[in-house]
């Protein structure tokens, strides 16, 4: 699920301001008992005051991005931040939070080349960044990855360049690379369009230094690839990934992979119908069920397993179909798992986690009322409803029931929280007004209008993710007067947002960003 990306901590902005901010155990990222001691960070007076803490005390920095909402993020909690292993390493760094709706927070998202929920980098004492660690792989592996970063101190940049110039490396730096969070990398590394060739160069060159390490960048080679671009696998690398998935213990390692990239493995090994495909996706069925019951795995992570399932059974069929050919066994088995995990998760964070997967994954498998049931037993449960209201619009919507899912993406927008979350809630209501009701001009405008006066009001509207909102609504907004039939309305919203942006400063083209989001109307001759 990625969105990778989300948590809201309390504020702790007052005790940041203090002239030597000490450290203060922030109980919004860790979850109950003992916590990593947080410095929450609003803007970029917070985070170098962190930098100089970081230098003055000879440490390196984690920097944790996040949202209140964000799946993700809430398993991170439920696993990541409350471990008592991870608490005790938490000393050997300063520990930095960003809130995505904080007040300065989209703005450090442009500074840090951050986009995505979860993300988190660990910057050496001198503020270079050392590497990205990757959010998706399960909690013991992101504590052993911290620790090669803090054990090597050397930045996953010149490690690439040492590994792309032929010069050797140690086993230690081709897990860096492996183990990389390629998915948040946001091009600091290579173009993402490179990546797939890339790692399959890498993977190339570790030959003989460790296998396990060789074949996770094998397969995030194989992940990357596609018809057009990366790898085209040969024999020894089809007997590779036989053997990982006849394996338990390799597929254990290389969880993470087989189960967010499950149909893009199937379709780059075995692109076509036939014996050659139908023996791979019975192979990894087969891991992959192993995995979903795997209990030393987080509850997302057998989700996830389970949907890795579903989402092979699927292959070949259209990615859009309501009703896919599914085996009334599997079926069966995501009923199960689904009415499990709602029976026996207590945690809030786990269950933002947990129960929005296992209602996609119900929905994937075609049992619609099953995720609708789980979603709305679930709002009155969840911290963020308005994410639950969202998903509901969605299953809505895919059933063609149009006006059941704009009701719900209006209350997920009304419900919603926070200056960054408020854009991007309210951009997805707007889009899918202009989408299932291009008729209703007057919602369509209001809705425009409301999102405009709280980006006035938010002076990190123009930067990162809420500028990517905004953009969002003034493209559908675009497209709904395509052909100048709404034109008076599009000339009210310019106007007003013409008042907006001459009060936006002009540094970091945030002007420009405001001022490029609505063309103004043809002008009738």
């Amino acid at each position: 699920m990625s969105p990778k990306l989300r948590i809201l901590a309390a504020s702790l902005a007052l005790a940041l301001a203090a002239a030597a901010p000490a450290a203060h155990a922030a109980t919004s990222p860790a979850s109950g008992g003992a916590a990593v001691a947080w410095l929450e960070a609003n803007g970029d007076a917070d985070v170098d005051r962190a930098f100089t803490q970081a230098k003055t005390e000879k440490k390196p920095l984690l920097l944790y991005w996040g949202a209140k909402w964000c799946p993700p993020c809430n398993q991170l909690k439920a696993t990541l931040f409350n471990r008592q292993d991870f608490i005790e390493q938490s000393r050997a760094f300063v520990a930095v939070h960003i809130d995505g709706d904080s007040a300065g927070a989209q703005k450090l998202g442009t500074r840090f080349k951050v986009r995505g929920y979860p993300t988190m980098i660990l910057f050496n004492p001198a503020a270079t960044e050392i590497t990205r660690l990757p959010g998706e792989i399960d909690a013991p592996q992101v504590v052993k990855v911290l620790q090669l970063g803090l054990a090597g101190g050397r930045p996953v940049k010149a490690v690439l360049a040492d590994a792309r110039a032929g010069k050797k490396l140690n086993a230690n730096e081709w897990k860096l690379l492996a183990f990389y969070s390629w998915e948040t990398d946001e091009q600091q590394l290579a173009p993402e369009q490179e990546r797939a060739n890339l790692l399959a160069q890498l993977a190339r060159s570790s030959t003989g230094v460790d296998e396990e390490t060789t074949t996770r960048l094998w397969l995030k080679a194989l992940a990357a690839s596609n018809e057009a671009q990366g790898v085209q696998p040969d024999a020894a690398l089809q007997k590779r990934v036989e053997a990982l998935l006849a394996s338990p213990a390799q597929s254990r390692a290389m969880m993470d992979v087989l189960t967010n990239s499950a149909p893009e493995l199937a379709s780059v090994l075995a692109p076509d119908a036939g014996p050659a495909r139908t023996k791979l996706v019975a192979a990894y069925d087969a891991a992959l069920a192993k995995l979903e019951t795997d209990a030393s795995l987080s509850r997302a992570d057998r989700i996830t397993a389970l949907q890795a399932r579903v989402d092979l059974a699927r292959l070949g069929q259209p990615k859009d179909a309501v009703n896919p050919k599914i085996s009334p066994a599997l079926q069966q088995a995501v009923r199960e798992h689904a009415a499990r995990d709602d029976k026996e998760i207590t945690d809030g964070y786990e269950r933002q986690a947990v129960i929005t997967e296992a209602a996609y994954v119900l929905g994937l498998a075609g049992l619609w009322k099953d995720s609708d049931t789980l979603l709305k037993a679930s709002l009155a449960k969840s911290h963020s409803p308005y994410y639950l209201m969202s998903y509901l619009g969605n299953n809505a919507r895919k059933q063609g029931r149009k006006d059941e899912a704009l009701q719900w993406y209006e209350q997920a927008f009304a419900k919603s929280e926070g200056p960054a979350t408020r854009l991007q809630w309210g951009s997805n209501y707007l889009a899918a007004l202009v989408d299932l009701a291009p008729q209703d001009s007057g919602k369509i405008e209001k809705t425009a209008s409301q999102l405009f006066n709280e980006a006035g009001q938010d002076k990190s509207a123009f930067y990162e993710r809420s500028a990517r909102s905004l953009q969002k609504v003034g493209s559908k907004l675009g497209s709904w007067n395509a052909g100048g039939q709404h034109a008076a309305a599009i000339g009210r919203l310019k106007s007003q947002l013409d008042g907006i942006c001459a009060k936006v400063d002009t540094a970091d083209q945030q002007r420009a960003t405001c001022e490029a989001l609505i063309k103004a109307p043809p002008k009738k001759s």
